[in-house]
């Protein structure tokens, strides 16, 4: 696998998990309250929380925060999983 084909599927990734939590967060804002809704809704975070090193004269904060919610597992498998029958 070349450099540049590593770069594309890593950024189809990312900007897949991105607009399935997006469009998880806007399905799950109009749907009316049951099941359906909480398993739009419903997200896991994982990351490190923001730590805050304050220096005289400088403040340095660093974290990293990924959330996770159902569409955005469903877009990301349906990603590898084209690219796994187009590209490989």
């Amino acid at each position: 696998m070349k450099r540049r084909e590593l770069t594309f599927i890593i950024t189809a990734l990312v900007l897949g998990a991105v607009m399935g939590g997006l469009v998880g967060d806007i399905i799950g804002t109009y749907l009316p309250p049951g099941a359906a809704k909480t398993m739009f809704t419903k997200s896991v975070q994982i990351g490190i929380d923001t730590t805050q090193i304050d220096l005289f004269a400088v403040s340095l904060t660093f974290g990293l925060m990924f959330k996770i919610n159902f569409m955005s597992v469903l877009v990301v498998l349906l990603v590898v999983v084209y690219f796994r029958w187009w590209y490989l």
